[in-house]
């Protein structure tokens, strides 16, 4: 990660723990102002509109956090199953995770509303820091969780999020979207279903 975007990051963080924690009305001030600027300072240094960045950056409350993101890992025949979305890209199925969600709740959720199958989570291959290991960088934290999983049920619906589910092997990918997925990632999780004893990749 560039250093322009650390510091953005860290400035934005230390505003919004100080609009979380402080009483006195002048610091409040003082955090917003401070939250604002970052905010402007990321727009300049990227390709998003000043009420995007803030949108995506600005608009949560309370002590600043990684948000979580959960993939289900699905195979048949020797390959992966991939979701496609309205823009023509792939991705393996998954999503944040939702209020009254747990990790496994939410994969098992992601994967019917996307896939339309009935999953059952078996054990995580990897819990990976986003902006490690996806483009593009985000200006905020990203935890995504990659969860093999077991299909019991299900058949494929047209939803709002994917329009197209297929298997592929890993010398036939189709284009990714890499922003969630990508080829790296696709590569490790052929090897962990592969292997019996395959040990938990985390950040």
């Amino acid at each position: 990660m560039e250093k322009w975007l650390e510091l953005i990051i860290e400035i934005q963080s230390l505003a919004q723990n100080g609009l979380a924690y402080t009483n006195n009305v002048y610091d409040k001030e003082r955090f917003g102002r401070l939250r604002d600027i970052s905010a402007e300072m990321l727009s300049m240094k990227s390709d998003l509109s000043l009420e995007k960045v803030k949108d995506l950056f600005c608009s949560e409350k309370g002590y600043q956090t990684p948000k979580l993101d959960t993939r289900a890992v699905i195979f048949k025949d020797d390959k992966i199953l991939l979701v496609k979305e309205n823009n023509g890209t792939w991705s393996l199925p998954g999503g944040w995770v939702d209020v009254l969600e747990s990790v496994a709740s939410n994969t098992v959720k992601e994967a019917k509303e996307e896939t339309g199958l009935d999953a059952v989570p078996k054990r995580i291959i990897a819990i990976q820091d986003r902006n490690k290991h996806n483009k593009p960088i985000y200006a905020y934290g990203i935890c995504k969780i990659f969860v093999l999983c077991e299909v019991i049920g299900g058949k494929f619906e047209k939803n709002i999020e994917t329009i197209e589910t297929n298997y592929f092997s890993l010398d036939e990918l189709p284009l990714l979207a890499e922003a969630k997925t990508n080829k790296e990632q696709i590569e490790m999780c052929f090897k962990a279903v592969n292997d019996e004893s395959w040990q938990v990749q985390f950040d």
